[in-house]
């Protein structure tokens, strides 16, 4: 796989048959569900229901393996291995990853059923009399169910094949990547192609639809609380809007545009669900919130097999399997964009995070929220907030809002929170979309990113006018089916290339910390490397002198029987290694690279701030493998010695591709 992406590193950025059919077939689907909306609604629907009826049951299993798969990776000896090289660091801090992943994943989603979901199932539960306190139960224990561990493990698992394939074997961070343990390198040709043009397609309709849906939100919000008409035309001039702030976060990055909005939207959550919590029922809902976890984690094995089977009713293709199969659809959307923020996690720290904090928060929103809107209409005869969910979902968050004190705040807290996490979506639905063309890069020209968030919008506003949004909405969902195929597969070649993985640890029994000796003269010279914190130009040298012959020795004896070796140096990088081809097997990889790391403040000296940077940092000839930094320091090394070491880990690697064999 290594040696397929250094073939592969001058690729160009923009992959032209993933891009041109692609927006062949976005533009071709959208004249067919504008131009014959009815038509498509009923093709979309048909083949929908045809599925719920039919498949219910593979939808119900495949999300149930997943979850169960996912837990397995994160709590077992996997759980250790990391996405990316062994010495790879998180690229962000545990904050801003959360906001991320809350902003990708099901923000807008909390906003727009944060009330609606629960009072819903309060008004009409599938198995209790309605609007009764077992009713309010039922209905949050539904909720928990919909948006808990099932859906966030459908993302993570699609975001554990994509991060791990991508970070630590090297292959591009595309949908494509999934299919590696199936299909090998075609990955490249036209199977491959495929796959990223149906990514391309669904993540491109999906955040339209939802965009086109979402406006409604903001429209009503803007109506409750500055009495803004509600009209196409003000939808437009929304999209248009959320297009263009899109747009300019697109274009400072990732790093500043959706990363600040996430940061900023997530702080908006979190002050308007204290604020919430605070000026309502607070005992009560934090009695409500421990009793619906405990109602939750201990009904999840029932709840997650049960398919309604003994009771003929239309609710769970109305609701569960309508969610499993959205999921399912978002997932090549949201699983890459976690992916990519993910970058060197542990598999236990990734599925924790992943897992358990979005969970845990989305608890506290439906909690806070639902059940004080429940609370309101039982025991405060607020009987138009139940009328409002059944008649218009998307004013059901700004009535609530307005029957605690400052409402007017709240809900102008609620509508920004909408436009930005519509923002967030819009930009980060661009950028994968971007990297799906672009074979895995999102380092790619202004212009590519601008394309799909203008894009995005565009398709919004036309399908709100022409109709055809639950057309394409059913599309997409439809979809998934085939999907939720692929996605067992792509999860047991995972578990198949972790196995190989956990083979390749075990066979390198670290031995090589302490330099081999051959004389008992030279303790003075060890003494002297190990409390030594040589400059950089001094590790260049070794590298040079020492490293670089002792490569090339290995490499002449390695060639003199028959074997394909080569040694690598990089001056500009400070690194060397040697590279031994084993044909179809892994080859192997052994380099020296310099390091900087930061002197223990025992020893750094009393120096003007401008040479600080440059005195407080010493550096360590490390050595990496094919999995990575191995951590530990050659600097000082004979050759002798360091030849002994290259040759000890070529006989672990040998030793390790025996044992897959």
């Amino acid at each position: 796989m290594n040696t397929h992406q250094s073939e592969e590193a001058d690729v160009a950025k923009l992959n032209p048959p993933v891009f041109y059919v692609a927006s062949g077939l976005v533009i071709l689907l959208l004249i067919f569900a504008s131009l014959f909306p009815a038509q498509a609604d009923q093709l979309f629907s048909g083949m929908q229901v045809a599925i719920i009826d039919n498949g219910s049951w593979f939808y119900v299993l495949t999300v149930a393996i997943i979850l169960i798969t996912v837990v397995f990776l994160g709590f077992s000896r996997y759980g250790d291995i990391k996405l990316g090289p062994d010495h790879a660091t998180p690229d962000y801090t545990n904050i801003t990853w959360f906001s991320m992943l809350f902003s990708a994943g099901m923000g807008i989603g909390l906003m727009f059923f944060g009330v609606a979901e629960p009072v819903m199932h309060f008004l009409a539960p599938p198995a209790t009399d309605p609007a009764t306190v077992e009713a309010a139960r039922q209905a949050m224990n539904i909720t928990f169910f919909h948006w808990g561990l099932h859906a966030w493990s459908i993302y993570a698992i699609v975001a554990l094949i994509l991060a791990f394939f991508s970070y630590r074997h090297g292959l591009p961070l595309t949908l494509r990547s999934a299919l590696y343990p199936l299909i090998g390198e075609k990955i490249y040709g036209p199977i491959g192609h495929a796959v990223d043009i149906f990514a391309v397609i669904g993540t491109i309709f999906g955040i339209a639809t939802s965009l086109g849906y979402g406006v409604l939100q903001m429209n009503t919000g803007l109506n409750v609380l500055f009495g803004v008409p509600v009209s196409e035309v003000m939808q437009v001039v929304l999209i248009t809007l959320v297009t263009a702030l899109a747009g300019v976060s697109v274009a400072t990055g990732l790093d500043k545009g959706i990363r600040r909005l996430s940061e900023l939207n997530m702080s908006l959550a979190v002050i308007l669900m204290i604020l919430v919590l605070s000026l309502g029922s607070t005992v009560f809902l934090l009695q409500a919130l421990i009793q619906n976890v405990g109602a939750y984690l201990s009904d999840i094995v029932r709840v997650t097999f049960n398919l309604f089977a003994y009771k003929k009713t239309d609710w769970i293709g109305g609701w569960t399997i309508f969610y499993w199969a959205w999921w399912l659809a978002w997932a090549p959307f949201v699983g890459l964009f976690i992916a990519r923020v993910s970058r060197g996690r542990s598999i236990r720290e990734f599925v924790s995070g992943v897992l358990l904090v979005p969970v845990g928060f989305s608890m506290m929103w439906f909690t806070f929220f639902g059940n004080s809107a429940m609370d309101m209409i039982l025991n405060g005869g607020l009987n138009a907030l139940g009328d409002a969910v059944s008649n218009d979902v998307a004013v059901a968050l700004f009535v609530f809002l307005q029957q605690f004190p400052f409402g007017s705040v709240l809900s102008f807290i609620a509508i920004l929170m909408v436009v930005i996490f519509f923002v967030t979506s819009a930009d980060s639905g661009a950028l994968v979309v971007n990297m799906l063309c672009s074979n895995g890069r999102d380092d790619t020209p202004l212009w590519q990113r601008l394309y799909w968030v203008i894009g995005v919008g565009l398709i919004a506003a036309i399908l709100l006018l022409a109709g055809g949004l639950g057309a394409l909405q059913t599309m997409t969902i439809a979809s998934a089916l085939p999907f939720s195929v692929v996605l067992l597969v792509a999860s047991y070649g995972l578990i198949k290339a972790l196995r190989v993985d956990i083979a390749k640890r075990e066979s390198l029994q670290f031995n090589g910390t302490i330099m081999p000796t051959s004389t008992d003269d030279n303790w003075k010279e060890r003494l002297h490397n190990i409390v030594d914190y040589p400059s950089k130009s001094v590790v260049s040298r070794f590298l040079q002198k020492v490293a670089k012959p002792a490569c090339e020795e290995v490499m002449n004896e390695l060639k003199s029987q028959g074997l394909a070796a080569e040694v690598n140096f990089q001056p500009d990088q400070d690194s060397v290694s040697l590279w031994v081809k084993q044909g179809e097997e892994a080859d192997f990889i052994y380099e020296v690279r310099s390091r900087g790391h930061l002197k223990p403040e025992f020893v750094q000296e009393e120096v003007a701030e401008s040479e600080l940077d440059e005195s407080a940092h010493y550096f360590r000839a490390e050595i990496h493998l094919s999995e990575g930094g191995q951590d530990y320091d050659v600097m000082g090394w004979s050759k002798q010695a360091l030849i002994h070491d290259m040759i000890d880990h070529y006989h672990k690697h040998l030793h390790f591709l025996h044992i897959l064999r």
